[in-house]
């Protein structure tokens, strides 16, 4: 299994990222090819950080061959392009981690 983990600090503007984050920017995330599955989860407390961790999202793939290839779909250039509609919500961008 390869992961992709994105770990979002608490939004300046929480209504409107909460709106485009569940209205726009998930249903593209749904839309890339073989999406094993996506996962939200929001974080209650976080431990040994100064950071104010508010969203961690995991999207799910077979193995790291097709992450990789779904990262070259034109579904996923859409979603990372849509990233930049979201930091408008945020004090800074979103970490983005890939994982096995």
């Amino acid at each position: 299994m390869a992961k992709v983990i994105v770990i979002y600090d608490q939004p300046k503007d929480q209504a409107g990222f909460e709106k485009h984050y569940f209205e726009v920017h998930i249903p593209l995330v749904q839309k890339v090819p073989n999406l094993k599955g996506a996962e939200v989860h929001r974080v209650l407390q976080s431990m040994y950080t100064d950071e104010k961790l508010y969203l961690i999202a995991e999207l799910k793939f077979e193995n790291q061959e097709v992450l990789a290839q779904a990262l070259a779909t034109p579904e996923f250039q859409e979603v990372q392009g849509d990233v930049k509609n979201l930091v408008n919500y945020l004090n800074k961008p979103p970490v983005v981690a890939i994982v096995d």
